[in-house]
């Protein structure tokens, strides 16, 4: 006879298997090394998004995601609405990545830039415009931030989340989030709970950095504006040499021991999956998910 804890465990580990089976995975599409991987080391099926970097040209992206699809992977470009500089150009990339990429859904960002390169300022004036859903792609990612954003109060985070759901919901579009990443488990379950609460109940991937050194996740940590996480970093560090030891495995099992022995059937929060920004490697990120998921149990079954 299994004990409580045990059962929680057991639980929290098939939660695990889960979440790691259904990953998707960020890779830089300017990369060839990085993309001859992806087509070779990937499982049929992964999403797989493509970075748009700042000065580069859009059209760069039609290429790889061609490459992606014809693999059996799911190319999700990105789109930076501040780095578009026009209108045309937007009708331009959104038709190639329909009509040559095959591409059936796009990441919505803001982009890396403080000034609009063009018309748009925002990821909702580029949904506004329905460029993409003329063209056919209607499935759409949007940004979530468990830690808030240094640059934008949360009041005003809450408003334009809840303004792009509202414009999805009246044009038909099918929204997922993809969250920013986190280097604990709390922020991301107290940011489930709060948005679960206010009745948004879109799919949601939890972004984690993959397995990296410390000063490498501390230099993204800045750059992308995650101060909570940095102090995890700097302030306790017993659990930063634990997430270099283990990689994001410690939040993952912070994140699905929440969902509790009983509702072990299910991910917890209704989570889709996780999501993997490969701050440390293409092939570290996924040889760590492969030698995790060769650890973790698919169901009780196993641990009995």
């Amino acid at each position: 006879m299994l004990g409580a804890l045990e059962m929680t465990d057991i639980a929290t580990s098939a939660s695990v298997a889960r979440m790691l089976r259904g990953y998707s995975i960020e890779v830089n599409s300017n990369d060839p090394k990085v993309m001859d991987a992806a087509l070779t080391r990937l499982d049929p099926g992964t999403e797989v998004f493509l970075t748009w970097i700042p000065g580069a040209n859009p059209i760069d992206l039609i290429g790889p995601a061609t490459r992606l699809r014809r693999a059996g992977l799911v190319p999700v470009p990105h789109v930076g609405a501040r780095n578009i500089e026009s209108t045309d150009q937007l009708e331009r990339l959104a038709a190639s990545l329909a009509g040559d990429a095959g591409v059936d859904r796009i990441l919505v960002i803001g982009g890396d830039r403080a000034t609009p390169a063009g018309p748009y300022d925002s990821s909702l004036a580029v949904m506004q415009s329905e460029i993409f859903q003329k063209c056919g792609i209607v499935r759409v990612g949007i940004a979530g931030f468990p830690e808030g954003n240094p640059n934008i109060p949360e009041s005003a985070l809450d408003e334009a989340l809840n303004a792009k759901l509202n414009f999805a919901r009246a044009a038909g579009l099918q929204v997922a989030i993809v969250t920013q990443f986190c280097f604990e488990a709390a922020p991301i379950v107290h940011w489930l709970r709060r948005i679960r609460a206010r009745g948004i109940n879109v799919t949601v991937r939890v972004g984690l950095a993959g397995p990296a050194g410390l000063l490498t996740l501390g230099r993204y940590a800045v750059r992308c504006g995650i101060g909570n996480s940095l102090r995890v970093l700097t302030e306790k560090p017993t659990f930063a040499k634990l997430l270099v030891e283990k990689g994001p495995e410690p939040i993952i099992r912070g994140i699905a021991g929440v969902a509790g022995a009983e509702n072990s059937a299910h991910l917890p929060f209704g989570i889709a999956g996780l999501h993997f920004f490969v701050f440390g490697g293409f092939n570290k990120t996924v040889d760590w998910i492969n030698a995790e998921r060769g650890r973790q149990p698919e169901n009780r079954s196993e641990l009995r």
